[in-house]
């Protein structure tokens, strides 16, 4: 271990470039993959709630012929494939059967409005798009690819500031250090004797990298559900007799607070962890009590970071509920430019920092910079000290500079809001910002100026009608508030949103 890091890093080393990286790790996804089928071929690799299961045999069977009708429709490699999917047995398929065709997969987020998903599927060059409704495609096997460490598996788009989504180009060694890196900081057993409950959507990070690849990894079972529901949550835990729980705090605020969770028996669970959002001490100690025999961590990550990049452990948990713990044996962390306590912005370096953005070299020099990944989210390091030159400590997010409103696990970008709804004739001006909520932790709130005589009655139906003809459901905003003067500015003309987000008189939306 270096400097006061509680994680193994053993088998690493360090390259000309600087970076640490895992040694021994498999050539590709592919060759991952099928290690494990050669394994432990009549496992249980997946399981969809209320619906079918598949070995790794039929698993590996299934995606061949997925990437046989691939190649049959044109994809070569390099080819992008959209998955358009919902959370299902059908989506791993897809996915898998787009690597083994050699193409380069595009999770799609199911619930971005049409113009966001056009924009997608035009940035990105799909060559083909895997749809609901359609039939997979379906062909003879060919010959398996076996692309290199840096070449690119995914793009996996996350939205931007400036509204337009960026596609963060996801390496085959961003995967397979991501998995590693989960496997050491959870402290799973690398056996296949271990289900995980898939509660959060396949095209993000978390639920594809930390915890389908993972099991992908070790020959153990991803349990998918379709869509939350917390019934359904509770009744998969012993039914599959689930021992890796992974999801975001309103999730688990939910599932505790259902009244069937009193009589379901948790005993199989080993390990929790959360992440994706901040969470409450209160909720870190209720989910001690209520699952005793497990160890909880909080992870942190972005698209960027391939999903995990720190990890607070179980011994941290309580007395450090609102941190996000040390950085993972490959990750090196820097504060840039900090203030007079600490804070400054959060910067990654590591073998799990994509390669950039697709098709934007301008926004990939400005937030990878000398091999540094500029997260947007300002940080401190607490209790830390240098060791070789790398920063180990205690990492706790203390604002984002992005001004991103982070609801409920999704990340919603206040400009790529208030660009929307400033296009409506009715608004002067307008500013989106976090409302706080019990459950959610934040959801949508927007402040608008409306043009002289236009009344609020009016404009803000109208205005959330507006909104959804653009926006994915859960970017148009739950709270608007009507103001008959301008926005708060400093001496600059920038909008003001501290007082923006302490203020009252929020009028609820209805859904």
């Amino acid at each position: 271990m270096t400097g006061d890091s509680p994680f193994d890093n053993s088998g690493t080393e360090t390259g000309a470039d600087g970076i640490r990286r895992y040694t021994g790790l498999p050539r590709n996804v592919v060759a991952m993959l099928q290690s494990t089928v050669e394994q432990y071929p009549e496992r249980t690799a997946a399981v969809e709630l209320a619906g079918r299961s598949m070995t790794y045999a039929q698993l590996w069977d299934g995606a061949r012929r997925v990437a046989g009708g691939l190649r049959d429709a044109g994809v070569k490699q390099g080819d992008r494939v959209a998955v358009q999917l919902p959370n299902g047995i059908d989506w791993l398929l897809a996915f898998w059967g787009a690597h083994l065709a050699g193409g380069v997969v595009v999770p799609m987020n199911t619930r971005l409005a049409e113009a966001e998903t056009e924009f997608i599927l035009a940035d990105a060059g799909a060559a083909y798009v895997v749809r609901p409704g359609e039939p997979l495609p379906d062909g003879e096997p060919g010959e398996l690819p076996d692309p290199a460490h840096g070449d690119v598996a995914a793009l996996f788009y996350t939205s931007g500031t400036t509204g337009r989504p960026k596609g963060a180009m996801t390496t085959h060694e961003n995967f397979l250090t991501t998995v590693e890196s989960v496997i050491r900081c959870r402290e799973l057993p690398r056996e296949p004797d271990q289900a995980t409950l898939i509660s959060v959507p396949l095209f993000h990070v978390t639920g594809c990298n930390s915890q389908m690849m993972t099991q992908a990894a070790l020959g153990g079972t991803s349990v998918i559900m379709p869509r939350f529901d917390a019934a359904s949550f509770l009744r998969a835990i012993p039914e599959h007799r689930i021992t890796l729980l992974t999801s975001v705090p309103t999730i688990y605020e939910l599932v505790l607070r259902h009244p069937d969770f009193a009589t379901t028996d948790v005993s199989s669970v080993r390990v929790l962890s959360y992440g994706g959002a901040p969470i409450a001490p209160e909720l870190v100690h209720r989910l001690l009590t209520a699952f005793p025999q497990a160890r909880l961590g909080n992870g942190f990550g972005l698209s960027e970071t391939s999903a995990l990049a720190t990890f607070l452990p179980h011994e941290y948990a309580l007395d450090h509920a609102d941190a996000v713990g040390f950085a993972t044996p490959v990750n090196d962390l820097r504060i840039d430019h900090p203030d007079a306590r600490g804070v400054g912005e959060l910067l990654v370096r590591g073998p799990n920092v994509v390669a950039g953005y697709w098709n934007d070299p301008v926004r990939t020099a400005e937030t990878f910079v000398d091999g540094w990944l500029h997260t947007g989210d300002l940080a401190r390091i607490d209790d830390g000290r240098i060791d070789d030159g790398r920063i180990d400590g205690i990492v706790r997010i203390v604002d984002r500079a992005k001004d991103m409103i982070n609801r409920g696990g999704e990340n919603v970008y206040s400009v790529e809001v208030e660009n929307v709804l400033a296009a409506h004739p009715d608004v002067l001006e307008v500013a989106v910002v976090g409302v706080p909520d019990p459950v959610m932790g934040e959801k949508v709130g927007a402040v608008v100026l409306p043009r002289p005589g236009v009344p609020a009655e009016t404009l803000v139906p109208d205005l959330i009608a507006f909104a959804r003809g653009q926006l994915a459901d859960f970017k148009v905003p739950q709270f608007v508030r009507v103001l008959e003067g301008p926005l708060p500015r400093n001496a600059g003309g920038k909008v003001l949103k501290s007082p923006l987000r302490g203020a009252e008189g929020w009028v609820a939306v209805p859904r």
